[in-house]
């Protein structure tokens, strides 16, 4: 009897807390099967880059980091999965309030049933459209932890994680997509996220990279430990890059045939612009440089993916493959900044890049609900890019330092040098990736934790 009293009480306050029932159903809904096998499939490829990201950002760090890097990753899918339902989706695409931010009208999904939503994505169920979005609501803040691999407090990291997500990337998402965002109004293009993801990820990555300081070498060194990890990484990204800007059209028609074809053209161009720039300051091209371009040339497309042709692709990601490496192996080394995995060398960087980019590049011929940029004749674009880039600079920078500050006074950021000497594995998780022990301290009645203990 008292199980059935607790369960009711918990039924009851659930409803309290959500009293309207979703709509599930819709009369005449304009659906389309296409249209929505592909979005399905798409939204599973960009889901799939942030495993990628923790293959990539794993190969990077010492050996004795390999699982709490891969941790933040797993740990970012579970938390903004369920802050995106809860309140995410609704300040990001929820009805406008002063062009700043989405109502409340949608938390906990509230009243989105299986209809379109014409003002997003007309031919695709509401609830598709929420679950592609977020995806990126997910990767975004997960880019952020290879600026400051290997320092941080977990519990750190997942405050970070949920007070970030809410407060940088919802706002900023509903500037530059929701209806009515001012970002939007301004004329801002950015058809999959150069400015929502990548440079608010890289230049608050750089600003929390500042604020902990520089990794403590404890003796080992500092280069990357398993670089085939790293390579598997980038051929996952890359992948699941074709859902993220080919997905971003919202339809299976020729704009995400377009933005296909341009993805894959500038990883190709920036992987090249990378080696040959090694290739002539050390005489050697490496494998690591050359990913690093492919990622390099993939973010700077992303904003004008849908809004350029093949040609102007390859400027644009050689160019951002050639920036990007003066980022990593001039200006970090000369600064002095310990920007751990280059996300704001490559992100920050090359995102600013392909924001500005698509103002020159962009083009009608492509994307009639675009606009054109400026060697097509509209110098103003290019001007309106610049805008958005400085607003979102300014907003992640401010708001990143801010959060950070906060995290720091509830539960501090980062690890204790003896912490960080042993590494994230054993110090946050009582477990390490090659064969470690595991925390005999631990006692968790879990046979995965039993298959850790050595012979």
């Amino acid at each position: 009897m008292s199980r059935k009293i607790a369960v009711g009480v918990v039924l009851g306050a659930v409803l309290a807390v959500f009293p309207a029932v979703p709509v599930w159903a819709a009369e005449g809904a304009a659906i389309d099967t296409g249209d929505t096998a592909f979005l399905l499939f798409s939204a599973a490829l960009v889901l799939l880059m942030t495993p990628g990201l923790a293959l990539f950002y794993a190969g990077m760090v010492r050996r004795k980091n390999v699982l709490g890097t891969m941790m933040q990753s797993f740990t970012v899918m579970g938390l903004i999965s369920i802050q995106w339902i809860l309140v995410g989706y609704s300040l990001a695409f929820g009805p406008d309030h002063s062009h700043l931010i989405g109502g409340l009208d949608w938390i906990g999904f509230q009243g989105i049933g299986l209809e379109p939503n014409p003002d997003y994505a007309g031919t695709i169920p509401h609830p598709l459209f929420a679950a592609f979005q977020m995806m990126f609501a997910i990767i975004t803040p997960a880019l952020i932890a290879g600026a400051f691999a290997e320092r941080m407090k977990f519990s750190a990291f997942v405050l970070f994680t949920l007070l970030w997500s809410t407060l940088v990337y919802d706002p900023l998402a509903h500037w530059v997509w929701g209806v009515g965002g001012f970002l939007r109004n301004l004329g801002a293009l950015d058809f999959a996220g150069g400015t929502v993801v990548h440079i608010s990820s890289g230049v608050s990555g750089l600003v929390i990279a500042v604020m902990l300081g520089k990794r403590r070498q404890a003796g080992d060194s500092m280069l990357p430990h398993n670089v085939p990890l790293t390579v598997l990484g980038a051929g996952l990204l890359w992948f699941g890059w074709f859902g993220f800007n080919a997905g971003s059209a919202l339809a299976a028609n020729g704009l995400a045939a377009n933005a296909l074809l341009v993805t894959n053209t500038a990883a190709a161009a920036g992987a090249i612009a990378w080696a040959g720039a090694e290739w002539l300051q050390h005489q050697k091209p490496t494998v690591l440089g050359t990913v690093s371009g492919a990622v390099a040339g993939l973010v700077a497309i992303t904003p004008a993916a849908g809004f350029v042709g093949p040609a102007a692709a390859i400027p644009i990601g050689f160019l951002s493959g050639l920036i990007c490496y003066v980022a990593v192996a001039v200006v970090k080394p000369r600064w002095g900044y310990d920007d751990s995995l280059d996300a704001f060398g490559i992100h920050g960087v090359g995102g600013t890049w392909g924001a500005l980019a698509t103002g020159i590049f962009a083009t009608r011929a492509v994307n009639p609900a675009g606009a054109d940029g400026l060697l097509a004749g509209n110098p103003g674009l290019l001007f309106t890019q610049l805008e958005a880039v400085v607003i979102t600079v300014l907003f992640a920078v401010g708001a990143t330092w801010l959060i950070v500050r906060i995290v720091r006074m509830i539960c501090g950021v980062r690890l204790t040098a003896e912490q960080e000497s042993t590494g994230l594995d054993l110090s946050q998780h009582g477990e390490g990736a090659y064969g470690t022990y595991a925390d005999p301290g631990l006692d968790r009645g879990d046979l995965r934790h039993a298959l850790l203990v050595s012979e």
